[in-house]
């Protein structure tokens, strides 16, 4: 994959300053460790039937408010990240989870604008996430706002440890609830799913940026993360650098996935 000499997650542009640090002023002030456990009790019901394709297609009326590298229709940086991948001849399961890795923000069709889960208010669907149930790290993306969180007074939550045990890993840590951990989620559940641990690894951590670009919550680390870790950094070089304004026909490409989805995720409908 070729790299051009564009500068990403330059969260100091003045264009895109004000809405992206009032995104995740709200993500920091709103995501403690109480509010993720009621999240995962609402959504992850895996009651709401729909095809990929049409999930797909639902991403053209998104726009990541937290990114400040790209401000088309999330479906487009889906594409762009999948024909990356398939330029550089990697396995077609990968293919397929960059062609999918961020369709957990499907979960803005039965969202609300008081979980942060809508397209107006997206603090809790989108944006870099963090361990709840611990002390918040200066690595998160403006780190002046973690004093905003409930949790940080909170002797519970507020230490370098928190809740978890010294090198549980990543796998036994709650994570501020989005788009990666319901995805991670809803697949886990599809009985057709057959995409690889690498795969999943990829969909469930690869907006986990204080730990793998941060080097943070070392101390709850496990040798298991260690290849976590590789397969993260290798799939974020194809999330990240592939952000273009290059756009894509949804109609176009999907003659060549549909197969790949068809061999890892069967052919029936994913229960979201």
């Amino acid at each position: 994959m070729e790299t051009t000499n564009k500068e990403f997650r330059n969260y100091d542009k003045l264009a895109i300053d004000a809405a992206v640090r009032k995104h995740y002023q709200k993500m920091r002030q709103n995501q403690t460790y109480d509010y993720v456990k009621r999240m995962q009790e609402k959504y992850l019901k895996f009651d709401k039937p729909m095809d990929l394709w049409e999930a797909m297609e639902k991403l053209n009326h998104l726009i990541d408010v937290s990114d400040p590298d790209l401000d088309l229709p999330n479906i487009q940086h889906l594409i762009q990240s999948a024909e990356a991948i398939r330029a550089d001849d990697r396995p077609d399961w990968m293919q397929l989870v960059g062609l999918i890795h961020d369709l957990g923000k499907v979960m803005y069709l039965w969202g609300s604008d008081e979980d942060g889960t809508s397209q107006a208010e997206q603090w809790g669907l989108v944006g870099d996430i963090f361990v709840v149930g611990c002390a918040l790290p200066n690595s998160c993306v403006y780190p002046e706002f973690n004093a905003l969180n409930s949790d940080m007074s909170d002797e519970r939550y507020n230490t370098s440890q928190g809740i978890y045990q010294t090198r549980c890993g990543l796998d036994n840590l709650t994570l501020a609830w989005g788009h990666d951990e319901y995805l991670y989620q809803v697949l886990s559940h599809h009985k057709a799913n057959k995409i690889p641990k690498e795969g999943m690894v990829m969909i469930r951590y690869h907006s986990f940026y204080p730990w793998h670009t941060g080097g943070s919550y070392q101390n709850l680390m496990n040798e298991q993360d260690k290849q976590y870790k590789i397969w993260v950094d290798d799939f974020n070089k194809y999330d990240l650098y592939t952000k273009c304004e290059q756009t894509y026909d949804l109609n176009e490409i999907k003659d060549y996935y549909q197969p790949i989805a068809e061999k890892y995720l069967g052919k029936g409908p994913i229960y979201w």
